[in-house]
């Protein structure tokens, strides 16, 4: 992590008023999206909020006409309070059904929000697989990343305020309708009550997600200093290190500057609200004085003046939610333009065609002059490389660190594409072929492969995951690898939960972990077969047997083996050597030793440490 300089609440320029205004255009969409999801929810709740803002005004009215009824009976000789008796049970039932309606919009709105919440979720995943890994790489595209993926609380929180802004938006017009009808003077009172406070809070909403956008490459670092200070794996070194102290003050510099400017803008956003706030209290007396006013004169009568007090603070009080809802809307928003930017990510594939694989490899794969850099680095990783991996050939990739073997295997795996020169299958440059489909054609093991805190069963199925049920394959892949060595010791055996995330889980060693990851590259029966440094934690005997077992199973199958122990590599066909990200010699076992150059050197060396 490089040391950072102080941000401050003015650093972004990329967003303003009119760009929160802007991401409203992708409301529709996102609408569209959560009527794919449950139509019958979503119709449901639509209802609901229908009838839920025709509820007020009603009740309103209702109240009033009980007032009104009441004055009217005390002021005959012989009361009849049947028709007050009615307009009260009619009240009770509409407000019974109002607290029905607002439980069923609660319920039916929760239910959509965790659809669309899985929908998004699965959307982002299957996006993420589409990309390639030069952009995963790439910081400034994982900080596009991480908005897409972290603010799903957002985007359901914001379906839940759109569908309420439908809501109060008949419920109001319904307010101010009945205003009207009494006293239209009063809207004028109402539009000074919430004008100035709205447009204080759509300004302080755009400055906090200018401040949260910016931050966004901390926040990630915040979240990986949490994870190195209390976590399982690297408690060890954080103990003998005495990293305690380093971490705490780091996370606590970073955050605290973080909590200052949030602080600062809260202040800020506080101060103008309670302001604008006065003066909203001000109307609203100022109004209810008028009321007042108009039934001492007698214009109204007293069941007019409580429909007009309770409309107006009504209508005061939702106009206030639909503003402070709209600035919450148009934030969200701006979320949601992350999200849509991530999904709309055009993936560019230069297969310009999608030629038929060859069922089998008939001539092998040949590396054309193939230059390559990371993006945006001037560095060259590989530079002119040129070789054939012939068909059923088992070849080794030698070098020292950085030297660009693994490089090369990602080229061959269409992980990167080659800064230029070209790749062959049987003589066709492999861009032509499928994606997906030519990426089938390999099972491989990395050195760095991941620990799935899975079973045991789904760890090895993961090499062929169609094959998860199919127990005599992944018990095979298991007894190739030495795996099975591993399993019968655990107590529940294939389906013993791996890792120590979750309850009833075992972890392993590294040796144990890398026979079960092994395991996977069995469970494929794949043309091509790469295994990078896939012995690293086995020991001496362990690892003799494993390759053993892979030189006889591979008989005839084009493979690759990455090592730097060279009791393996000797078992290879031909040997590819690397320095400095070109082929520095190729050739046998034997070959390479006459040659006395780096092979010869680094054999030599290595054989040294074990006399």
């Amino acid at each position: 992590m490089a040391k950072r300089t102080p941000k401050s609440l003015k650093d972004d320029k990329k967003t303003n008023l009119k760009s929160s205004f802007d991401a409203l255009v992708y409301i529709p969409r996102f609408f569209k999206e959560i009527w794919q999801v449950n139509k019958k929810l979503f119709l449901l709740s639509a209802f609901c909020r229908l009838v839920g803002a025709l509820l007020p005004v009603i009740i309103l009215w209702i109240g009033k006409l009980i007032i009104d009824e009441i004055i009217h009976q005390t002021s005959i000789d012989i009361a009849d309070y049947r028709q007050l008796w009615t307009y009260v049970a009619a009240e009770f039932a509409l407000v019974i059904l109002s607290d029905l309606i607002s439980r069923a919009i609660s319920l039916t709105d929760g239910l959509l929000g965790d659809k669309y919440n899985i929908a998004t979720s699965v959307t982002i995943i299957k996006k993420t697989n589409q990309i390639n890994i030069s952009l995963l790489e790439d910081s400034e595209f994982y900080d596009k990343l991480e908005r897409a993926r972290t603010q799903t609380t957002n985007r359901v929180g914001l379906m839940s305020n759109v569908l309420g802004q439908a809501q109060s938006a008949i419920s109001i017009s319904t307010l101010v309708a009945g205003l009207i009808y009494f006293e239209p003077y009063l809207i004028i009172l109402l539009v000074l009550s919430i004008i100035p406070s709205f447009i204080n809070e759509i300004r302080f909403s755009q400055q906090q997600y200018s401040l949260a956008r910016s931050w966004t490459s901390e926040r990630r670092e915040l979240d990986y200093l949490r994870f190195i200070g209390a976590n399982d794996k690297t408690a060890k070194e954080i103990k003998l290190f005495g990293l305690t102290d380093f971490v705490v003050n780091r996370f606590k510099n970073l955050s605290e500057e973080y909590f200052e400017l949030n602080k600062t803008l809260a202040i800020k956003r506080s101060a103008l609200g309670f302001m604008f706030n006065v003066l909203g209290t001000l109307s609203y007396y100022g109004a209810y004085v008028f009321i007042i006013y108009r039934v001492l004169s007698g214009v109204i009568t007293i069941g007019e003046l409580t429909f007009l007090s309770g409309a107006f603070n009504r209508l005061t009080r939702n106009l206030q939610d639909f503003f402070a809802k709209f600035t919450r809307i148009s934030e969200s928003a701006l979320y949601l333009k992350d999200y849509f930017d991530f999904i709309d990510i055009s993936i560019v594939s230069k297969t310009k065609e999608d030629l038929e694989l060859p069922k089998k490899i008939k001539q092998g794969f040949e590396f054309k002059n193939v230059y390559f850099s990371y993006p945006d680095s001037d560095v060259e990783i590989l530079k002119g490389i040129n070789f054939k991996l012939i068909a059923g050939e088992k070849m080794a990739f030698v070098g020292q660190n950085g030297a660009g073997k693994t490089t090369l295997t990602k080229l061959l795996l269409r992980f990167y594409e080659p800064t230029s020169g070209e790749i062959l299958l049987d003589g066709v440059n492999i861009n032509r072929f499928n994606k997906g489909k030519y990426q089938e054609f390999f099972g491989v093991i990395f050195q760095d492969f991941f620990r799935y805190e899975f079973t045991v069963k789904e760890n090895i199925a993961i090499g062929n995951i169609d094959e998860i049920e199919n127990q005599i394959k992944i018990e095979t892949a298991a007894e190739l690898s030495l795996a099975n060595e591993v399993v019968s010791e655990l107590k529940n055996g294939y389906n013993q939960q791996l890792g120590k995330r979750f309850s009833n889980g075992q972890e392993l060693s590294g040796g144990q972990w890398q026979k079960v990851a092994l395991a996977r590259a069995y469970m494929k029966e794949a043309e091509v077969m790469i295994l990078d440094e896939p012995t690293s934690a086995l020991d001496a005997k362990a690892e003799s047997d494993v390759f053993g077992r892979f030189i006889g199973l591979t008989e005839g199958k084009t493979s690759i083996i990455i090592s730097h122990r060279f009791s393996t590599v000797r078992q290879a066909d031909r040997i590819l050597v690397l320095e400095h990200g070109k082929v520095l010699e190729i050739g046998t076992h034997e070959e390479l030793m006459k040659n006395q150059s780096l092979y010869s050197e680094l054999f030599s060396l290595q054989a040294e440490g074990y006399q």
